[in-house]
């Protein structure tokens, strides 16, 4: 009898690799590796041009505050550089790190951020406006 299994990875953004192993299949004895690129979908309103941006950027003494707490979350070495710019992803941070990366923030700035917010952060300037914009709401 013959069986087929499937492999899938997927990063969002990056190529997607499917790799297919046959087992006694007649004149199928080959893995077969095939790639492909997901374009990422995403709804927005009526008239919206982009995807929705926190409105300001933060203080830079926000944005180190998050770029330690991130450092010290994924025990980075010391040695790594860790900037407005850094993707968690690039810094090697699996989607429980960034759970607690979120968890980190809120307790360091006293916040609430809701799961939506949490899922649309992937770099530490995208979490640093989002904390000036929660403080800010706080505050006023």
């Amino acid at each position: 009898m013959a069986s087929l299994a499937a492999t899938s990875v997927f990063l969002p953004g990056r190529t997607r690799s499917v790799s297919l192993h046959g087992q006694g299949m007649a004149g199928a004895s080959q893995i077969r590796l095939a790639s492909f690129t997901h374009q990422r979908r995403s709804t927005f309103f009526p008239g919206q041009a982009s995807a929705p941006r926190f409105e300001s950027p933060a203080k830079p003494e926000t944005v180190e505050k998050v770029c330690a707490i991130v450092k010290k979350q994924l025990a980075l070495a010391s040695e790594v550089v860790v900037t407005g710019e850094s993707e968690f992803t690039k810094l090697g941070a699996d989607s429980l790190d960034t759970v607690e990366i979120v968890m980190g923030l809120e307790e360091e700035f006293g916040i609430n951020v809701e799961e939506d917010n949490a899922q649309r952060i992937t770099t530490v300037q995208e979490a640093a406006d989002m904390i000036e914009k929660l403080v800010s709401k706080g505050s006023a």
